[in-house]
């Protein structure tokens, strides 16, 4: 058996003001039969200057959150952007559940597709990414997939734009990581409440497929996800109201709780040492925060 985690608790970090809040009809909403919700905040990530940028689904709205926590919206579309990683150059790239693989151009709000299709095959709806250390960029493509329709899928697109589909038959793939030797992928299996390792060859290709990590508990499953400087996995638990830190074996350290709602959906390591945990709880539209003990990992927009 494990030791129990030890109990870390949040503070409120940044949330949407009142003047953002969106009541426009919106068909993600309506079929998360909501009755009411002014943004629903995924992707974190941090650019260089600290600023912190995430995406509002259904309202198609990327948001910078300054240090101080102050928002502004950067780009509005005719989208539902899920997943957001910020290239080392400054170009955001977006997971966007309905229109595919975007670039955000953060000075002018631009954005561009980059990829709308696989081979002319329609992507399920793309949630969430990482980036390699040589730019070749991993991602999920999610849709409405799950255990009754086991159909998800994990793609990567060279830095060269080659894209190839690595794993097939995914029930809901959602957050995604490499280790620090970018050896294993790893991917958050939602509705299986599950993380799953991917061995990657040195040819690229993935073998040997296995479940790494069985959770238990709340109303969705694990979502976003981040790998920590000793190669622990750090895993945001949507429904449960938790993100849990485990050592790089798979042993629960940590447990994360929200002072807020249950939808603790993504995660995002900042500070100058790293060492500062910021949350999306999307239901609420706040951003919260806690104080770790183990450091982040450094990602490919801060090489």
């Amino acid at each position: 058996m494990f030791a129990p985690p030890t109990i870390i608790q949040t503070e409120v970090f940044a949330r949407v003001p009142d003047k953002l809040h969106c009541s426009r009809p919106s068909a993600w909403v309506a079929a998360r039969q909501y009755d009411k919700l002014g943004s629903f905040l995924e992707g974190p990530s941090f650019d260089r200057d600290g600023n912190l940028y995430c995406t509002d689904i259904p309202y198609g709205r990327i948001f910078r959150v300054s240090p101080k926590g102050e928002f502004e919206v950067v780009a509005e579309y005719d989208g539902e952007p899920n997943g957001l990683k910020i290239h080392k150059d400054g170009r955001i790239f977006i997971a966007d559940h309905r229109k595919g693989l975007l670039l955000c151009d953060p000075k002018s709000g631009k954005v561009t597709p980059i990829l709308e299709s696989a081979n002319s095959e329609g992507f399920r709806g793309l949630n969430d990414m990482i980036f390699a250390k040589n730019g070749d960029l991993y991602f999920t493509d999610q849709g409405q997939t799950g255990l009754q329709d086991p159909s998800g899928r994990v793609y990567r697109m060279r830095a060269d734009g080659t894209l190839n589909c690595l794993l097939r038959n995914i029930p809901s793939p959602n957050g995604i990581a490499l280790d620090r030797d970018e050896r294993n992928l790893y991917v958050n299996v939602t509705r299986a409440n599950a993380v799953w390792r991917l061995p990657l060859l040195a040819s690229g290709e993935v073998t040997k497929v296995g479940l790494f990590l069985q959770l238990s508990g709340g109303h969705g499953g694990p979502d976003g996800l981040a790998v920590d400087e000793t190669g622990g996995l750090t895993v945001a638990h949507a429904g449960f109201g938790s993100v849990w830190m485990f050592d790089k074996m798979g042993e629960p350290v940590y447990r994360i709780k929200s002072c807020a709602g249950h939808a603790t959906t993504n995660i995002a390591f900042g500070g100058a040492d790293r060492k500062t945990l910021y949350i999306t709880e999307s239901s609420s539209g706040q951003i919260l925060m806690a104080k770790v003990p183990v450091a982040g990992g450094v990602l490919y927009s801060h090489q």
